[in-house]
């Protein structure tokens, strides 16, 4: 059965064991997740400005917070102007859930 766009777009990235070790250790930050958590709920690109306010940090602060994120592969930035727009790159938090969902099926031995 031909992939429609649709299905094409649920379907998870494929991360390398380097990729994950990035990702978790960019989440590691409380004020990093806060803020991925901030853009995933925005539905929509969210703005530096409204992250920067609803996270009540320092523009230098938010700006390495982004770069972390942006460098694990986590978030793409697009600039508009002199305005900066944050979203979650597609495909990339469903790979990570299934790389742990793939440990949750192997089983542990009881002790």
């Amino acid at each position: 059965m031909p992939a429609t766009a649709k299905t094409a777009t649920r379907n998870p990235a494929r991360l390398t064991r380097s990729k994950r070790t990035a990702i978790l250790k960019a989440l590691a930050d409380p004020k990093r997740f806060e803020l991925l958590e901030r853009i995933a709920r925005a539905n929509c690109p969210l703005g530096c400005a409204d992250a920067r306010k609803s996270l009540d940090i320092a523009p230098a602060t938010l700006s390495h917070h982004i770069k972390e994120l942006q460098t694990s592969g986590l978030i793409d930035v697009r600039r508009d102007g002199k305005f900066h727009f944050l979203s979650i790159r597609p495909g990339v938090l469903e790979a990570l859930a299934s790389a742990f969902s793939s440990l949750a099926s192997t089983g542990f031995p009881q002790s």
